[in-house]
């Protein structure tokens, strides 16, 4: 079932409190949720004080000229895969002083999707500067927007887990 906006939005808050009480900053990289995620968090008054950037890198040239993406890894796994997400979160690191990372590849649909990459088909990566980054993928159901949407909650509460925020 896909979530509603107000659903998003208290994660989103919750999120930001977590954050904040915590002195710690996130960065995003977006490409099936086409800065969704981003957008939901902007939502949030004073999201500024913990939310630093957020790369929207639809194309694979994108992951690569923004978020260092190799090339070999595209060719290798494509761009909805474990390792192009755990590239991505590298990227944002590499280029922010974010202290949390979080991004996400995936087939929205209704086209696009293959025997291996079905339609609904999303991967997540989520993890701090320095420590452990975590990949995973999610088959989502719905049309593309319910995936977005599912996308987006799924982000929203790894980062939750991931920062121990009640």
């Amino acid at each position: 079932m896909s979530p509603s906006e107000q659903e998003l939005r208290d994660l989103a808050q919750q999120l930001g409190e977590c954050m904040v009480s915590k002195g710690m900053k996130l960065a995003s990289a977006e490409s099936c949720t086409g800065g969704w995620l981003a957008k939901v968090i902007t939502d949030i008054p004073g999201s500024s004080a913990w939310f630093v950037a957020s790369v929207v890198s639809y194309s694979n040239e994108a992951k690569q000229s923004l978020l260092d993406v190799s090339a070999d890894t595209l060719a290798e796994f494509g761009a909805v895969s474990g390792d192009t997400v755990l590239e991505m979160s590298d990227g944002l690191f590499a280029h922010t002083d974010a202290d949390v990372a979080v991004s996400i590849s995936g087939i929205a649909g209704p086209d696009g999707g293959s025997h291996d990459k079905p339609v609904g088909l999303v991967w997540l990566s989520w993890g701090k500067r320095d420590k452990s980054v975590f990949a995973n993928a999610y088959n989502l159901d719905g049309d593309r927007e319910a995936v977005r949407k599912q996308s987006v909650k799924q982000a929203l509460e790894n980062l939750l887990d991931l920062l121990v925020c009640d």
